[in-house]
């Protein structure tokens, strides 16, 4: 081909475009890279959700002074994630109860926010 007026091969199978593909379907890769952030999304969901009630018991058993804003913004969080759960246990330490109600939906979502995180990383 040194001679410029020679023709390109014609059997160059060569196409910019693929004929086969199919333009809207959307692209999958098999590294499993979506899964993965996924699953990491709903483990560090459950982490976050998990900790403000740990904080708050914390908080709680060291006495802070809850007119303070920080401690009064971790109280609020921590009473809106374990609404559902609120007086489960009927102590009369408040210590305990305060513990217990706000322990075990912490434990809860910690099992299943890393459960569900943990079956997404499979698929």
């Amino acid at each position: 081909m040194n001679n410029p007026r020679e023709s390109v091969p014609v059997n160059d199978p060569y196409s910019p475009y693929d004929q086969n593909a199919n333009v809207h379907a959307p692209r999958r890769n098999s590294d499993g890279a979506g899964a993965n952030r996924a699953a990491l999304a709903i483990h560090t969901i459950a982490d976050i959700a998990a900790g403000f009630l740990v904080l708050w018991i914390l908080l709680y058993l060291l006495d802070a002074n809850q007119v303070n804003v920080f401690v009064s913004f971790v109280h609020d969080v921590a009473d809106w994630l374990a609404g559902w759960s609120q007086d489960i246990f009927t102590m009369e330490t408040e210590g305990l109860r305060v513990l217990l109600n706000y322990g075990l939906p912490a434990a809860i979502y910690l099992l299943l926010g890393h459960g569900i995180a943990a079956r997404v990383r499979r698929i």
